[in-house]
C-alpha cells in the first residue's frame, strides 16, 4: 500500500489524558512495517513525520524516563 493511502486510512489516536478540548496535542498512528505516523491536531492536514518502529520505541522510552522534560 502506497505511503499516502495508508495515511488516509490511518487510525490515529492521542493520549487519554490529553487537553483534547485545548487542541495542543500530538497524534499517532501504527503504519505497516512497524513505522509510526506523528501529527499535531491543530494541522491534521499537514503531512505527518513518519518515523521506523526503533525511534519511536527510543523516544517513548526517553519520554517515559522525563528525559524530554523542561
Amino acid at each position: 500500500m502506497e505511503l499516502n493511502d495508508e495515511l488516509k486510512s490511518a487510525p490515529w489516536r492521542k493520549a487519554t489524558k490529553s487537553a483534547s478540548n485545548q487542541g495542543n496535542c500530538l497524534e499517532v498512528a501504527p503504519l505497516s512495517d512497524g513505522r509510526v505516523a506523528i501529527r499535531d491536531t491543530e494541522s491534521p492536514d499537514q503531512p505527518p513525520f513518519v518515523v521506523r518502529a526503533s525511534v519511536w520505541d527510543a523516544f517513548v522510552d526517553g519520554a517515559k524516563k522525563g528525559e524530554f522534560d523542561f
